[in-house]
């Protein structure tokens, strides 16, 4: 059975998926600083509140916008627990050598892990509601200006895109290699934490021979179909700025301030 895909692309007609990608990619910029920007409970209220009409307003199934949290509830307990036990606080609830669990720790376990969520499902809407073309052209309209200094921009813009690209085939990969390593034996549940620390190394190495044959075969089809550079190419007209697309840049504007403002309270 196919999981829920993680930063795929997938068709539709909302309001985010019609939303320009010149205007998408710095309204995720501003609602990550409105996230990191969060300190107070209210501060996490208006964030939520927010990613949860933007879930509303991208026509996606809620599983699916969360689909990539799900994928990584170890790793973020991993983030929690260092935290909590090693975060310098006054009030200490137990203590094992260096080892302080500390009210303090854990508030700053659980601000952290909610920061890396939400970003994480911003970015999944973006990723989910937005071509990797689109993406690509963004990216490089975005950071023109630096050509100025001499950065090669398009080949940026193209890196990027293609990495932001592989992500959910990396991931859906990684999967299968899973499930076939638990066929053969692998023990990922395992509570013993060396069985389970030995098992993903059977699971990392060919991740990691996957993602370069991949990038390999990539940049022979490249090649083969004439890609020097990326500054030659050719593109198309771009289209100007629509009233939604101001529209939205301007509300994240106003509730990264309001953020700042709350913070400040």
């Amino acid at each position: 059975m196919r999981m829920l895909p993680t930063g795929e692309y997938i068709p539709g007609h909302s309001f985010l998926h019609r939303l320009d990608a010149r205007v998408k990619l710095p309204c995720f910029f501003i609602l990550m600083a409105a996230v990191i920007g969060a300190a107070s409970l209210w501060g996490y209220v208006l964030v939520v509140a927010v990613i949860a009409v933007l879930i509303l307003l991208s026509g996606l199934p809620l599983p699916a916008a969360v689909a990539s949290v799900r994928r990584i509830y170890g790793f973020l307990l991993v983030i929690f627990l260092m935290n909590a036990l090693f975060f310098g606080g006054e009030d200490v609830l137990a203590s094992w050598g260096i080892v302080q669990l500390s009210r303090g720790g854990m508030e700053q376990g659980f601000r952290v892990v909610g920061n890396v969520v939400l970003i994480l499902v911003l970015g999944n809407l973006l990723t989910m509601t937005t071509l990797p073309t689109q993406v690509t052209a963004a990216l490089a309209s975005l950071i023109k200006p630096l050509k100025f200094i001499g950065v090669p921009t398009e080949e940026v813009a193209m890196i990027l895109s293609i990495a932001i690209q592989f992500i959910p085939t990396l991931m859906e990969e990684t999967e299968l290699i899973k499930m076939a390593q638990i066929a053969r034996g692998a023990r990922f549940e395992s509570r013993k934490l060396p069985e389970r620390a030995a098992s993903f190394i059977p699971l990392v190495v060919p991740v990691f021979i996957s993602a370069f044959r991949r990038a390999e075969e990539l940049a022979l089809a490249m090649e083969a179909r004439g890609y020097r550079n990326a500054q030659n190419r050719t593109r198309r007209k771009k289209e100007p700025l629509a009233l939604r697309d101001y529209g939205a840049l301007t509300v994240c504007t106003l509730i990264c301030l309001v953020q700042f403002l709350l913070r400040r309270c």
